[in-house]
This record gives C-alpha cells, structure tokens and sequence, in this order.
C-alpha cells in the first residue's frame, strides 16, 4: 500500500457536506489485535447540527451525542435496532455540532480478519464485509463501549483516518438513506460506479 498519513484535526473544521467530499477515498484503520483493518470510505452522509432534524443533534446536548459538540475529529458510534453499531466522525469547531456517518468501506487490509469477526467464510465476498454502516462496524471491529469518543487525529489512536494519495474521479450526492426527516437533502455522497456503495438489499 502507498504510504498514508493521518488526518489533522484542522481537517475537519468545516461543514460537513464539505468535509464529507473530501473523506471520500481516504482510509480507516483499525488496528486490531495487532493488525491493520482496513478499507478505503466510498460512501458517507453530512449531519449537521442543531439545524439538521435528521441529526442526533437536533436535540441539542445530550449524554449520549456529548461528542458531536465537542472537537472536530473525535469518532462518534452509536447504537441501533439493538444489534448493529455506526460510525460516525464529528466536524466544525468545538462548540459547533456537525457529523459524518460513514456508510461503506471498500476492504483493503485485513480481509481474512474482517470476515472472521462478520462470522463469514474467510473467502467470503468483498462486498459482504463492508456495504452498510453496521457492515463495516462489524468487519472493523469497532464499539460503542471501546471507541466512541476516540480522537482519530491522534497518532496513539487504535482508529485512524488517513490519506493515501487517492482521489475519486466522480462524486454523486443523493438524498440520505434510512430516515424520516430532511429526507430531500443531498447529503449523501458516493464515489460513482464504485461496487462497494451500500444500496437495496444491503443491511443496516
């Protein structure tokens, strides 16, 4: 694999429809007993704040989206339908709530491992590993109990966001997946043509 650096937290201190285009093609890390699980994000949605009914922070400040108002570059993982967790990562300045759910990983590392912890065959199909926001929370191994509220700006993080280099040659932004408010905004962003975009048939 090329060489990849870390995100800087200055990254993420703009809105997030911005920050969201240009997260398009980085990687995730996990490192994970030992191991580096990774995948390339081909597929995201912007929260906004307060402003955003489709936001867990419409609501304003809470216990449980605490990390959504806090620094830009913080992972915020939630939990949902009681089985599945997501990934989210928090923008714009401190103080200024903003989100990213991360929505499907095209596998790059570790894939063997990442079908082990989706209890699939060690052969198992790409694309099963990490379409779908649950998916890839899985395939990562990643919790609400061991990473929210994990800076992933940080070189001692466990969980990291990193650029290699590589930039999406299209970008298509749609209406966002699964909601029930704001339902026309197009704030979901995809790398075009990519065969790992979450879509019908795809769950969570």
């Amino acid at each position: 694999m090329p060489t990849a650096h870390i995100l800087p937290r200055s990254f993420y201190l703009h809105p997030p429809d911005e920050v969201s285009r240009n997260l398009l093609g980085k990687l995730i890390t996990h490192k994970f007993e030992g191991e580096r699980l990774t995948g390339r994000i081909v597929e995201l949605e912007a929260y906004f704040g307060m402003d955003d009914p489709a936001s867990h922070s419409f609501v304003g400040k809470t216990a449980r989206n605490a990390v959504l108002f806090g620094p830009p570059g913080i992972a915020y993982v939630y939990f949902i339908y009681g089985m599945y967790y997501c990934l989210n990562v928090s923008c714009e300045p401190e103080g200024q709530a903003g989100g990213i759910l991360i929505r499907a990983l095209e596998p790059v590392q570790g894939l063997e491992t990442m079908a082990r912890l989706r209890k699939l065959p060690a052969n198992a199909k790409p694309r099963l590993l990490t379409s779908g926001p649950g998916r890839l929370c899985q395939a990562l191994g990643i919790t609400r109990a061991t990473h929210n509220g994990i800076d992933v700006t940080s070189r001692k993080s466990e969980l990291q966001f990193e650029d290699d280099g590589f930039r999406p040659k299209k970008i298509l932004a749609t209406p966002r997946i699964g909601i029930s408010k704001a339902v026309d905004l197009p704030l979901r962003f995809v790398i075009e043509g990519n065969g790992f975009v979450s879509g019908k048939g795809i769950s969570p």
